[in-house]
């Protein structure tokens, strides 16, 4: 072995030695003796819960606070129709279940099928074309351009009438 090598285990085992050269234990035992020693302590019992009654969250189909209110003019309020009304046979689509507010167009995509708006809400971007149905107050979609969508509801007049609403969906540049 060479001289380094001797020197390394050399001071290997004096570390070793330095270690567990004496087996003075005499502080730990005291600690354990004075632990064994001290009285037995109380463990109190685990409180109890009590249950709470749910709470079901009833104003989601309500206007939100946030967004503009309605404006009406009794004055020149429009009277409703007899002949218009929605059709209770109709079978609701699935945008039909979403405030009309929260849909904002963001492009237009056209193929031989026709020409299709992209309308992102209600979780995604939807391709929406003239005829389908969105909003809670069963819009219609009637027509498509570049920049907008225009959308027919149809809402009550408060008098026991049905009344035709246009509204505009524009562009949203930028998103």
């Amino acid at each position: 072995m060479s001289p380094p090598r001797y020197l390394a285990l050399s001071m290997a085992l004096l570390a070793l030695y330095g270690c567990g050269g004496g087996n003075d234990f005499s502080d730990l035992d005291a600690y354990m003796n004075e632990v064994r020693l001290r009285p037995p302590g109380k463990i109190e019992p685990t409180p109890t819960f009590r249950s709470y009654p749910t709470f079901t969250y009833s104003a989601a189909n309500l206007r939100s606070p946030f967004s503009r209110q309605v404006r009406v003019d009794l004055a020149g309020q429009k009277h409703g129709s007899r002949n218009v009304k929605p059709d209770p046979n109709r079978v609701k689509q699935y945008l039909e279940g979403f405030n009309i507010e929260q849909f904002e167009m963001v492009g237009t995509i056209s193929n031989a099928g026709g020409s299709f708006a992209l309308l992102r809400g209600a979780g995604g971007v939807h391709r929406m074309k003239v005829g389908d149905y969105l909003g809670r107050n069963d819009g219609r979609i009637v027509s498509i351009s570049a920049t907008q969508v225009d959308v027919v509801e149809i809402v009550p007049d408060g008098e026991g009438a049905w009344l035709e609403r246009p509204r505009t969906i524009p562009l949203k540049e930028h998103s």
